[in-house]
């Protein structure tokens, strides 16, 4: 019992950990205060990082300045550290070794780890101490969190997700472009100015300036040829450089419409829309889509499948992963109904309760539980937990009849 007693708590307090490290996870104070210091202990070591660059600032307050990057950093390691214990609940379809395994090599597992090995690594390799502190520059890459705050910033992901190819083509055309005029540039100017045109890289170095910009000043054509070339060549780089802007403004249009023609479409025609995953264990799992028996009135309108948006057809089969975006028409009826959202705190007194022993008013039913992004069959041996989030519907006087038959 003693130890089931332990497992059990082990697990709770790491949910408060996985809340507390989520960033916009803002259902308690405990966590809306780590969001706030984390991004403080950000800003503060950015700031001083900056500072440290002037003389006089480094000489007058170099001491604090060194005590506040010791702590700003020590908080990273801690940080990382609570991030490798919840990487279990950040990953819950794997096993802990493997989730631990997936946030470390992913983007923001390796961000984290740079944000604060560099500024220990000198203590054991002191030959290294410029290059670590190069890499502590990645720190800055924290910043990319706050990006969980706002939906305006996560288009700017979206649009280079769903564009990454059509850019990868475009920089490598730009990069065949570059190589091809940095050679001729080399074959055309060496024997003139084998000084400055030495080698295939200082080729390299011109078109690159001469492609992306307008020319560093420091290496440039003497010769009529050269000069005739580096003229084509300039007119050809805007047009190559352009690629790749046209490309990502064409996707912020494409999301921006994609989103508002989505959110008009539910306000004109008063329809609902709402987002199910289908698990592993599900019904629907390996079921064609005329199958599932959808009632009247509703409708999928989309499958997500990874990076891929289906279009629902009768035969389309859902597979364990697919998100569902289903659209329904909003409750229309004469007779109120009252749906009431509890969110279980610290104190909630229904917290480690199973629902069957809740002591709430026979006009009321529990239709569902939220679990951090699970929804829960409101099963009468269910525990709630907190921060769980409980709906609850109040009958009227008139439905208590209905009421008590389904109990």
């Amino acid at each position: 019992m003693s130890s089931q007693s332990s497992t059990f708590s082990w697990d709770h307090f790491r949910d408060r950990l996985f809340n507390m490290v989520s960033v916009g996870v803002i259902n308690d104070r405990i966590n809306q205060s780590y969001d706030v210091i984390s991004t403080l202990a950000l800003l503060l070591n950015l700031t001083v990082s900056i500072a440290n660059t002037y003389d006089k600032a480094h000489a007058a307050y170099g001491n604090i300045f060194s005590i506040i990057e010791s702590v700003t950093v020590a908080f990273f390691a801690v940080d990382y550290i609570l991030r490798l214990i919840t990487a279990g609940k950040l990953y819950p379809e794997l096993s802990e070794g493997k989730a631990v395994f997936k946030y470390i090599r992913s983007f923001s597992g390796i961000i984290d780890l740079l944000s604060f090995l560099p500024y220990y690594l000198p203590f054991f390799f002191p030959g290294g101490v410029v290059a670590f502190r190069m890499i502590r520059v990645v720190r800055i890459m924290r910043l990319f969190r706050i990006n969980a705050y706002y939906d305006s910033l996560n288009v700017i992901t979206e649009v280079l997700t769903a564009k990454k190819m059509q850019l990868l083509s475009s920089v490598f055309i730009i990069l065949v472009l570059m190589l091809a005029s940095s050679l001729c540039m080399y074959s055309v100017e060496h024997e003139v100015q084998p000084e400055v045109f030495s080698n295939a890289f200082s080729g390299i170095w011109w078109s690159a300036s001469t492609l992306l910009t307008v020319g560093y000043g420091d290496i440039y054509p003497v010769t009529t040829l050269g000069k005739t070339l580096g003229i084509f060549i300039s007119f050809l780089g805007v047009g190559m450089v352009a690629i790749p802007t046209g490309i990502i403004s064409a996707g912020f249009v494409e999301q921006y419409s994609r989103l508002k023609r989505f959110g008009d479409y539910a306000i004109e025609e008063d329809i609902h829309f709402i987002e199910l995953k289908i698990e592993e264990n599900d019904r629907w799992a390996d079921t064609c889509i005329r199958h599932l028996g959808l009632p009247k009135g509703a409708l999928i309108a989309c499958v997500l499948r990874g990076k891929e948006t289906l279009v629902p057809r009768g035969d389309t089969v859902l597979r364990a992963g697919d998100t569902l975006v289903i659209g329904a028409e909003p409750h229309k009826s004469s007779t109120p109904v009252h749906f009431k959202e509890i969110l279980l705190g610290h104190d909630h007194d229904w917290n480690g309760c199973a629902i069957r022993d809740l002591d709430i008013s026979r006009r009321s039913i529990i239709v569902m539980v939220k679990r951090k992004d699970r929804t829960m069959i409101p099963r009468s041996d269910l525990v709630l937990n907190e921060g769980d989030t409980v709906y609850l519907y109040s009958a009227s006087a008139s439905e208590n009849s209905v009421k008590e038959a389904l109990f």
